[in-house]
């Protein structure tokens, strides 16, 4: 539990205060809730956050990915790619679900995705292909397009 101290600027807060608030997007969607807060140690500026999602599944948003906290929630300027979501294409017809995500070792940019689309074939796609992000993930090409790429 946090306290405000006396003279104590209304605008700082403690980062345990933020500790299991939910995590949504612009249009309500929720990703889960705040497991940690991510300080960088020279800069003393938050880095990013760590979000678990159900028993087991957690992952971490840089601090590009944050917009504001409020009282009850942590609100994200743009929706994370996450596994297991579904792939649709540009029309929203089924592809698959995101498999796993290739980020960047020193930056932990997203550089591309690994879509299972059966049993046991998968293809990886470059970000650039992401049309968009939220409840499912939703792919720039149709899905003859994505079924004729090597």
């Amino acid at each position: 539990m946090s306290t405000k101290l006396e003279g104590m600027t209304a605008n700082l807060a403690t980062a345990d205060s933020f500790t299991g608030k939910k995590v949504l997007d612009r249009e309500g969607i929720q990703y889960g809730k705040v497991k940690h807060i991510h300080i960088n140690q020279e800069t003393l500026v938050v880095s990013g956050v760590t979000i678990r999602q159900g028993f087991h599944k957690e992952y971490f948003l840089p601090e590009t990915f944050i917009d504001r906290f409020t009282e009850e929630t942590l609100l994200l300027s743009t929706p994370p790619v996450r596994t297991s979501i579904d792939v649709v294409d540009i029309d929203g017809h089924k592809i698959g679900k995101v498999k796993r995500l290739h980020r960047n070792p020193d930056t932990n940019e997203l550089e591309s995705i690994e879509i299972s689309d059966g049993l046991i074939g998968s293809k990886i796609l470059s970000k650039s292909e992401i049309w968009g992000v939220g409840e499912k993930l939703k792919l720039r090409s149709t899905k003859e397009e994505y079924k004729n790429r090597k």
